[in-house]
């Protein structure tokens, strides 16, 4: 599996409105799309940040995981993805080896997500940082805490990604990388 996610950060004035009309009209667009496990379409507001004492800025930064590199390809050099550049620009559009996902029956109830991207440090055992992310995805989904728990590392700049999925915000206080999003659809396969 290989997770995906680019992100426009919009002027703080932007009007946000335009970015929940297009998810509202083209969201199913990616409804059972070949090779697709599930997209979520994420979106912060600079006028409302859902958690209290966090600044966000406007944004639209969808979120994917992908079966394999083909499907994902398939999707970046077809009509979808040419009409999100038309409509907002050119994004770099960044990339996870996924060492671990675990996804809910219930995924489609998500409402927020939170996004981290931590430093890897040089020279980490990288199998015991990949086996530590299994076994907390694991709980969390079996305590019915997250919706969608995905684990991955980006060997360029050695990050780790966790990106999590929830019905309610998480009521565990927040790392200060990690952000939080608004889910406007969710599109699986």
């Amino acid at each position: 599996m290989i997770a995906m996610q680019y992100e426009f950060t919009l002027p703080a004035d932007y009007d946000m409105s335009i970015v929940d009309r297009r998810i509202s009209e083209k969201g199913h667009m990616t409804d059972g799309l070949p090779g697709l496990v599930f997209k979520s379409y994420l979106s912060s507001r600079k006028t409302r940040s859902t958690i209290p004492g966090r600044i966000a800025e406007n944004a639209y930064a969808p979120f994917y995981l992908w079966q394999s590199a083909e499907a994902m390809n398939a999707f970046l050099c077809g009509p979808g993805f040419g009409g999100v550049t038309q409509a907002f620009g050119w994004p770099s559009v960044k990339t996870w080896s996924v060492w671990h996902a675990r996804i809910s029956e219930n995924l489609s109830r998500a409402r927020f997500a939170t996004h981290a991207n931590i430093p890897i440090q040089p020279y980490a055992k990288l199998d015991d940082l990949r086996m530590a992310e299994r076994e907390q995805a694991a709980a969390m989904i079996e305590r019915e805490e997250a919706l969608a728990a995905v684990s991955g590392f980006e060997p360029v700049t050695w990050t780790l990604v966790r990106f999590r999925l929830w019905e309610e915000l998480p009521r565990m206080a927040l790392a200060p990388e990690e952000r939080c999003y608004e889910v406007g659809h969710m599109s699986t396969a």
